[in-house]
């Protein structure tokens, strides 16, 4: 299983609070089912990090663009592949 780290700056303030109780039941989806590892806000308001594990990098992509801060253009994303490194066993 590989990990991967989504950046999701904010793109439009208003329509993240509008999509807010849909992405956070998304992340809450995620979390349960396993592909979201851990995810969280940033504290200056300029967006969010989810940590994903899947396959492959396009298997990801396709998780992240189903988010619907990222359907309804409430955010961008970047993705990157991560390589964790930790005394942690998730």
């Amino acid at each position: 299983m590989k990990y991967f780290a989504v950046f999701l700056p904010m793109k439009d303030e208003q329509k993240s609070r509008d999509f807010r109780p849909q992405h956070l039941e998304f992340l809450k989806e995620g979390r349960d089912e396993g592909s979201i590892l851990m995810n969280g806000r940033f504290v200056d308001g300029a967006g969010g990090l989810v940590i994903y594990q899947g396959e492959s990098l396009d298997a990801v992509e396709s998780k992240v663009r189903a988010d619907p801060y990222i359907v309804n253009g409430a955010r961008y994303y970047e993705l990157h592949e991560w390589e964790m490194e930790s005394n942690f066993d998730f």
